[in-house]
Formats: C-alpha cells, structure tokens, sequence
C-alpha cells in the first residue's frame, strides 16, 4: 500500500520495522503491566482493547500530507504508526500474554518454548505474503481478509481466557511471587543488549542485501525471516542448530563479517549471501545467550518487555539515528563488532595450555597473534588494491583462524576483526568519509569522485556508477556513461523531432547528474521527477552541470514519480523516460501493470515510453516485454 508514495529505498522497509519494534514495546510493556491483576482482569481488559483497536479496520493508508524534504525518516514511520498502530499494538502483546497465561496452571511448566512456537507463525506468515498473498489478491481483498483474521484471533484469545478463568492471581503462579529472583541493571544491560544487536544487524543487512540486487518485498523479508527463524532455535530446550551456530559463530564473524566495510567494486551476491550467513549466525548465538539466561516463569513479561526494549533500541539506531549521523552505512561494521563483544564465549581449543605457554607469558602470546593479524591486514589491504581475488581469499582464511584463537581474549578478538574489516576495504572507505566526498540521505549513500577518473568527474549511488561528466570544459556538456548519443535514449531525444513532432514534451523520472538535460532542443518542455532532493543538489549548485547549463528552467517534480506523474493531466509527456535507480536496482513498483498504465495515461496517444533496464544480476527484458504488451504498447530493445 505504502511503496508507491514513498519510492523503493530499503529505508523505506526498516522504517517499517522501526513502528514494528516501538509497537512491540508497547505492547509488551502493557502486558506487563497487565500481569500484576488477577487473569480475569487482564482478560476482560484485553478483550476490550481488542474489539476497540478493530474499529480501525479494515486497514487503509492513513492520509498524510507528503513530507518536507528531510522529514522522510519520521513522515515515514508516522505513516506506518497512524495507518496500522492500534490493532499492532494490541496484537503485540499477545506472545507474553498468552505464555504468561498457559504458566498459570501450575502443571504446565515451562511456558517459554511457546515463543519459539510464536516466532514459527511469525515466519509462516512473513513467508506467505510475498509467495502467495500478495501474488494473488488485489490490496481491498488482504484488508478484507486480515480483518477476518483479526476477528478470528479475538475469538481465540477469549476461548484460552476461559480455559484459564479460575486460574489462581499471579503472586500464587508457577515460579512464585513476582521479585523472588533478583534482577540487577548489569543483567538487563546484558539482555538489552543481546536483543539490539540481532535487531540492528537484521536492519543494517536488509539495506546491504537490497542495494545492487533489486529493491522488492520478496527480498526484504529474508533478513527478517532469518531474525525470526533464530528465536524458533534459540528458544528451544535442546536445540542443536543453537549449539552448532554457537561454536561456529567466531570463524563466521571473522570470514563474512570481514567483508563489511567494503564500499565498492563487490559481488553483491556472494557478499549478500555471506551477509545473511552472518545474521543467521550471530542472531541465534545471541538469543541462545539470551535464552540460557532467561529468569524464572515469575518474571517472564519483565523479561520479554526488557527483551523488546532492546530490539526498539536496534532498530531506532539503525532505521532512525544512523541515516541521520553517518555518511556510509557504518552501523553495519559497528553492529558486527558488537556482535564480536557479545558472542558466549566457547573457544574451540585451549591453544596456550597445548603450546605450554606459562601464565606469565600468556599476554605476550596472544599480543603476538594480534600483532601478526595486523601485519597479514597489511598485506590484505594491498592484495586487495592488486585485486588479487585468490590471495585475499586466502589470506581472509588465515587470518580469521587466528582470530579465532584469540576468542578467548575478548578485547583482542574484537581488535582482530577490527584490523581486518580495515584490510578488507575499511582503509578506503574510512578514506572517502574522511574526505567529504559522501552524502547520505533517506534515500541512499551518494560519492562524488574525480581525482582517480582521469579527466572526469562521476556520482556513485550504493556501489553503482550513475552519471559522468568531463573536466574539460570544451567537452563538459558532451553526454556519456548510458546517455551517449547512440544509446537508446540518446537515440530517441537527439531524434526527437522526426519521432514525435517539433517541441517535443519530455518526462524523466531519476535525475542523477543531469545528463539527459543536454539532449533538450530550443522549443521543447524538459519535466525531471526526482524522489531525493540530495540528487538534485548535485545539478542545481553542486559539480555537475548538465542541468543548469543545458536546461535551466526546466520543471522539477519533487517525490515517487507514480504519484508524480498520476497528478499531471493526461497526455502530459510525448517521450517519457524511465532512468529511476537505487544503486543498481529500479524500484520494482514503477515497472509494474499499474506503473505502466500511469506511464500511458501521462503520454500522449502515440508517445515513447524509454525504461532503463541495466542490472548486474536479473534481466528485465522478459518483464518489460509483457508490460508492453500488457498496455497495447510494442517493445523494441537497444
């Protein structure tokens, strides 16, 4: 529902989840709040609350004005707050209600296995909507149905309170009185803690998966389904995934982790799978950490409530704070480190006790492992700028195997990563920050380059080349990069006027650095639809200056150009040109049937419609075709 207001950036989704882990603490503080009374009370108030948040239904977009530039990171989840809050709300609670219920009777025994149960359904659910729901069911009929869920979910909560009814009141429960077992501020930093790296890290390589592959649902929903999946073998009695993620963690934070900094010059699908390895991993080693922690049945909702306080705070720092602070997406190599300070500590072997190495030698020992590992960084770091493939490979493996014997000693562990996330790519990424040549905003990470493009000046969105211009000013206003004039859409705009007529009107969705303004002939109408402000800085005052130069009062349209161009009088455009990216992926709702048939509405009867379909990984071309084919268009390939 949301997408088409507000683009295809994967900012878009963590904001999602931003509302998702704030309601959950709401929700989970309320149920907490609701155990100190006898379980009829909290029936009888749940129910209520229950049947109150339905008036709400069936879901719509809450109608909100479009945001001031700037504004997206909270516009966006107020949006998702106003539109979906109150029944989230109340059905968030339901995971330590309902276990905090089932532990009222005194046989039941340990109730903390139904969250895994819990996180099942979660996955289950998250797994059919992109597969089958969405597929299949127009937007009016998923609202219609997931209000019969919800009426069937009312009904299921009161059939379990009356299974429960002559429970006894909470103080005379399984694991006694509330406050029986003490509960220091160390314990819950240490669970705060365990919850907002996992929740963070999920967030942070969503935005590192989607980058160069395609921004689509279908793609968002791994990271997520994966943090679920590790709290369904975290949370289990005897789980052996859990031991086996656990013991392996270490070679994994060293080997996938290693890749973090990278910036650019990446295979965004082995470094995309290595990435989500990584959260798998690490996400069920710390919530087995938490598990193994967990207080007695007694104090099960101030567990769950400090446990969702922890996923807000991962999910805030990486969906709120982080876009707004940092340049790069530098919360993922710091929520990796936090990962390495936070694994349970297992080390494979004792490697000082099987050398004979004295007590009083220890320290120097491991100070020369570490020692060694920054020297192999060293050497990493200029293999990597040979872009010798084979020997970074195999220099990543050795030096991983001896951060793993450095497990033990923590702080030297978390150094060791450190040196290597630096030898890996980190020294020139740290460079470019340095420098100022990056500019971050809600919409993705953008880099000026010049000085090592001999005679050019280039914008780099994510990891992906988006527009060039030369030095030179004799040849400065010269097209290039996928704009050259024997290009399709050079092409068609230098041949404008056999095409559609003299004074042609022109539509370009995505602005990049301009360089389509330069086709614009004397008499004719140049419109850009632009969703991120930052880009247009680049042309309007920054260093590029195809626009100013070539089409200085041309129109600039300002948000999602399906919106956009859904607001302009029909006919609007003779040649419309699709050139929207998020790095290397076109936001997958403007080459929908619905996208198409707005493109047409916006042209004229016998216009051109020109989509930029250039990706690393997915051809586009069959999907394009049957678009065309689907609006009574015909298709043609350059």
């Amino acid at each position: 529902m949301a997408l088409p207001r507000l683009g295809g950036a994967p900012a878009v989704w963590n904001s999602a989840m931003l509302v998702y882990q704030a309601l959950l603490l709401g929700g989970y503080a309320y149920a907490h709040a609701l155990g100190r009374l006898s379980l009829r009370r909290q029936a009888i108030i749940h129910l209520a609350l229950l049947a109150l948040a339905g008036l709400t239904l069936p879901i719509a977009l809450a109608d909100l004005s479009p945001p001031s530039a700037g504004w997206e990171p909270l516009w966006v989840p107020l949006l998702f707050l106003l539109t979906i809050g109150p029944v989230f709300f109340v059905v968030s609670a339901q995971a330590p209600l309902i276990q905090r219920w089932y532990g009222a009777d005194p046989a039941a025994g340990d109730p903390y296995w139904l969250y895994a149960a819990s996180n099942l359904g979660s996955f289950g659910g998250l797994i059919a909507y992109p597969l089958l729901i969405e597929p299949n069911f127009r937007l009016a009929e998923q609202s219609v149905a997931w209000s019969l869920g919800y009426g069937a979910l009312v009904m299921l909560v009161a059939l379990a309170a009356a299974a429960r009814w002559a429970a006894p009141a909470p103080a005379e429960t399984v694991g006694g009185a509330e406050g029986r077992e003490p509960i220091g501020w160390r314990r819950i930093a240490l669970w705060l803690a365990l919850a907002a790296v996992p929740s963070g890290l999920m967030l942070s390589t969503t935005t590192h998966l989607t980058t160069d592959i395609v921004a689509m649902p279908l793609l968002w929903v791994i990271p997520l389904g994966l943090y679920l999946l590790s709290f369904v073998f975290a949370f289990k009695d005897r789980s052996h995934t859990a031991q086996v993620c656990t013991r392996i963690a270490p070679l994994v934070v060293f080997l996938a982790g290693g890749m973090a900094m990278l910036s650019r010059g990446i295979d965004a699908v082995s470094t995309g799978l290595a990435a989500l390895i990584l959260l798998f991993v690490a996400a069920v080693a710390l919530h087995r950490r938490l598990y193994l922690d967990r207080p007695e049945p007694g104090r099960l909702t101030l567990f769950y409530l400090v446990m969702s306080a922890g996923g807000a705070l991962g999910g805030l720092f990486t969906a709120l704070i982080a876009p707004v602070v940092f340049d790069w997406v530098w919360e993922h190599p710091l929520l990796i480190l936090a990962v390495a300070a936070l694994l349970p500590v297992s080390p494979w072997f004792n490697w000082l006790d099987r050398l004979g190495i004295s007590p009083a030698y220890r320290r120097a020992a491991v100070l020369a492992v570490l020692l060694a590992v920054f020297v192999l960084a060293g050497f990493l770091y200029q293999l990597v700028i040979d872009k010798n493939v084979a020997a970074v490979l195999a220099l990543m493996v050795v030096i991983s195997w001896l951060g793993v014997l450095l497990f033990r000693h923590r702080a030297a562990f978390v150094v060791a990563l450190l040196a290597l996330l630096l030898g890996r790519g980190g020294y020139e990424t740290v460079h470019t920050s340095l420098e100022g040549a990056r500019e971050r905003s809600f919409f993705g990470i953008y880099v000026v380059r010049g000085e090592e493009m001999d005679g050019l000046r280039g914008l780099t969105h994510g990891t992906t080349l988006h527009g060039l211009q030369f030095n030179d000013r004799k040849r400065e206003l010269q097209p290039t990069s996928y704009y050259v004039p024997r290009s399709g859409v050079g092409l068609a705009l230098t041949n404008s006027e056999q095409i559609v007529g003299s004074g042609a009107r022109v539509g370009i969705v995505g602005l990049g650095v301009g360089t389509l303004a330069c086709y614009r002939k004397p008499d004719e109408r140049f419109d850009f639809f632009e969703i991120d402000p930052v880009v247009a800085s680049f042309s309007r005052d920054g260093p590029f200056t195809f626009l100013r130069k070539c089409a200085p009062g041309a129109a600039m349209h300002f948000g999602d150009a399906r919106l956009k161009l859904e607001e302009m009088p029909r006919g609007s455009f003779d040649i419309l040109v699709i050139d929207a990216f998020s790095s290397d992926s076109i936001p997958i709702h403007l080459v929908t049937r619905e996208a198409f048939a707005i493109y047409r509405r916006a042209m004229a009867p016998d216009g051109l419609l020109l989509v930029h379909i250039s990706n690393r990984y997915i051809d586009l071309r069959p999907m394009i075709a049957g678009l065309a084919a689907a609006t009574g268009m015909q298709a043609r390939l350059r």
